[in-house]
């Protein structure tokens, strides 16, 4: 099982690496000719690309976790 993840969130073209062993987020440096950038050209469609990922949400900032937001 993967304890990484890439991600970018709705309205943003950049990309994210976060390691869930290190605790880490990091910026993915990208080129025009990596395979993460026809990732990025097939987010032009507006359609969510999921993949081994159980729940992801978005939320405006931390804290809103811890206050029951996602209860609701």
């Amino acid at each position: 099982m993967s304890n990484a993840v890439v991600l970018s969130l709705e309205g943003k073209s950049d990309l994210w690496l976060v390691d869930f062993d290190a605790g880490t987020v990091a910026p993915v440096a990208r080129s025009s000719d990596d395979l993460l950038a026809s990732t990025v050209d097939l987010r032009q469609s507006e359609e969510p690309i999921v993949r081994g990922v159980g729940l992801a949400v978005a939320i405006n900032s931390a804290p809103e976790v811890g206050a029951g937001i996602l209860d609701k």
